[in-house]
């Protein structure tokens, strides 16, 4: 949360709790809650879901997510689910980190954050690493070639 439109953590709770009650049976990919626009995705376990203001442009929103969630489908090896997720999530936060900063869309080729994500990845000192973290760095460069 980069603003203070649920400043608390309850309140945020109580936001997710409602978009996901909202969104969870239905088939579509876009919501308006709360004056909010939301669009969201699902796959196997795990939803995926862009908030923004009601004045953003929903296509813009939906390109966040795609980029999003194209990415990590690379970078899980088409995998997408919740425990795959769960075992690389310093990736998942690496992906955010190059789409988007306090808001603001950096990126919308997931490509380019796959790419950005494994030369990240390769900055880790060894000492900090992982065994998932090391096996979750050495597959994007694989997929992305010498």
């Amino acid at each position: 949360y980069y603003d203070d439109t649920y400043p608390s953590v309850k309140e945020q709770k109580a936001f997710e709790k409602n978009i996901f009650n909202k969104t969870h049976r239905t088939d579509s990919e876009i919501a308006l809650l709360e004056g909010l626009t939301v669009v969201y995705k699902s796959s196997i376990d795990l939803y995926f879901y862009v908030i923004g203001s009601s004045y953003e442009n929903e296509l813009m929103l939906m390109a966040v997510l795609n980029c999003l969630f194209d990415s990590l489908s690379q970078m899980l090896r088409k995998n997408v689910e919740k425990r795959a997720l769960l075992e690389n999530m310093e990736g998942l936060f690496l992906a955010v980190d190059e789409i988007v900063d306090g808001g603001v869309i950096l990126e919308s080729d997931p490509q380019q954050v796959v790419h950005r994500v494994a030369l990240r990845g390769e900055d880790v000192p060894l000492t900090e690493q992982t065994v998932g973290f090391v096996f979750f760095w050495n597959f994007p460069n694989n997929l992305l070639g010498p």
